[in-house]
């Protein structure tokens, strides 16, 4: 078998018990991005010398019985996390040629781990979509079918964890960038509680909403990662102060039987396809029959998420993004005057996505519309919050399908930003009430995968990867995309 294939926690227990060495695992991972990333397209920088003398130091320390959590396991780097020395771009001509003399806080704390950098993925450009066709760098294929989406904004990763390009990597959630991804391509992806991870040397795209968290091939992996990523953090002042548990050493021993699992009635909707409805209700049934309770729920405010997150992710993508003038970093076109290099710097260094949102942020905030718009926005933002406040009251989890459908083909919906938006239909609530989601792989659909969402309390990432990783063990199939097999088994 390839070491590629290897899980995350796996890989770092065999480094750890000198039964292979970081080298050999991150040369056979630089070779698999070698064959495939033309085809995937990923990664947008990858560090092959970087990730070499980082693996040499890995191996290193575990000679010298230092050995970090994931020592000497290689990652993949959304492209939206400033790595000290290496190209940082959100995927955007603005940023093309951006090298950060810091490093953020969530790739510090892998680093001080073990975990060795790879490169850095793809992504919507600053993380702005849904299907990872805004990046300046190209489209992300999915590896289970390279004409399809693999979702975004976390394409990249997602598609590189699916590819075992990589063992695991990070990922944004915003609005469902990380869990929308993970269930399109099969793979388990987690947005944690808002303030779990700092934000700290993450490009912002919207600062209240914006959560770092991984994405990897299965539940304990993820688990892990986590736990090598969180922390609080002075820098941050939203990182929240708790304390950060050994998630993937107790994952076993929830007992399932009385678990309170609530199905909301607003996630079943006629737009559900009928297939993607049917997996899910499956892995419910797998958890009725191990005894739990399944309890009808309602979120009433939930048809009002996505109008309430398209005026606030928006408009703090444009006070964030006017720092990008071309004065102080950064691309800059010359003008006749300073107003005119602005102008010109932004409209050449900006995609039409990240307009777009642009324009709409400055809309909702100007002058007559700041009370309309963005006022009532935050207010219904905190109903959605109290809706899930009342029904954790009554349910230990909530379950929900993560995507409407299974992936579908490049170009099919990037012309219309409604539908694409829609994506995030089932995501977003939980984004806009800062609560811990995963996704995690329940079945296929004519052969693409489907995800399951798993929502959890405010800071109970634990319960929900016990969930999580109950549901993973009941389901007992291996989710591998067909391309990923070449040169992988």
């Amino acid at each position: 078998m390839s070491l590629m294939t290897l899980g995350l926690k796996e890989a770092a227990l065999k480094i750890k018990n000198r039964e292979i060495t970081s080298q050999e695992l991150t040369k056979d991972y630089l070779e698999r991005i070698n064959q495939r990333n033309q085809e995937i397209g990923a990664f947008i920088t990858v560090c092959a010398d970087k990730a070499m003398e980082m693996a040499k130091q890995s191996d290193a320390r575990i000679q010298s019985g230092n050995a970090g959590i994931i020592e000497g396991v290689p990652l993949g780097i959304k492209d939206l996390f400033c790595t000290k020395g290496v190209k940082t771009t959100a995927a955007s001509h603005i940023l093309e040629n951006f090298v950060p003399p810091y490093e953020s806080t969530v790739t510090t704390n892998l680093w001080n781990a073990g975990g060795v950098l790879l490169g850095k993925t793809n992504l919507d450009e600053f993380a702005m979509g849904s299907s990872n066709e805004t990046s300046f760098f190209g489209n992300v294929g999915n590896p289970w079918d390279a004409s399809t989406t693999p979702g975004g904004s976390s394409g990249g990763s997602a598609a590189a964890v699916a590819d075992f390009m990589c063992a695991g990597a990070t990922g944004t959630d915003t609005g469902g960038s990380i869990r929308q991804p993970a269930s399109l391509t099969g793979i388990v992806g987690l947005k944690p509680t808002y303030g779990r991870c700092s934000r700290y040397g993450t490009v912002a795209f919207a600062s209240s909403l914006d959560q770092a968290g991984p994405m990897a091939r299965s539940v304990e992996d993820a688990a892990l990662m986590l736990r090598a990523m969180a922390g609080h953090d002075h820098l941050d002042s939203t990182s929240a102060d708790v304390a950060v548990p050994a998630f993937d050493e107790n994952l076993e021993g929830l007992p399932l039987k009385g678990l309170r699992i609530g199905l909301p009635k607003e996630y079943f909707i006629d737009g559900l396809d009928a297939d993607v409805r049917k997996i899910i209700d499956e892995s419910v049934k797998r958890f009725t029959d191990q005894g739990a309770i399944i309890k009808d729920i309602s979120l009433p405010h939930t048809k009002y998420a996505m109008p309430t997150y398209y005026i606030i992710a928006p408009a703090e993508a444009a006070s964030n993004l006017s720092r990008y003038d071309g004065m102080r970093y950064g691309l800059r076109v010359e003008g006749e005057n300073l107003a005119d290099t602005y102008q010109k710097t932004r409209s050449e260094g900006f995609g039409w996505e990240v307009k777009r949102r642009i324009m709409v942020g400055n809309y909702t905030l100007s002058s007559g519309y700041y009370d309309a718009y963005y006022i009532k926005a935050q207010k219904v933002r905190a109903l959605i919050a109290a809706d899930f406040a009342n029904v954790f009251k009554e349910v230990d989890v909530i379950f929900t399908p993560t995507t409407t459908n299974t992936a579908f083909p490049l170009g099919g919906k990037i012309k219309d930003p409604i539908q694409m938006y829609l994506n995030d239909v089932f995501t977003v609530a939980t984004s806009l009430a800062g609560l811990p989601g995963i996704s995690v792989p329940a079945g296929l659909v004519n052969g693409m995968p489907v995800g399951l969402q798993i929502i959890g309390q405010s800071f109970m990432e634990e319960k929900m990867l016990q969930v999580a990783w109950a549901h993973e063990k009941m389901c007992g199939f291996e989710m591998r995309a067909p391309t990923a097999n070449e040169n992988a088994a």
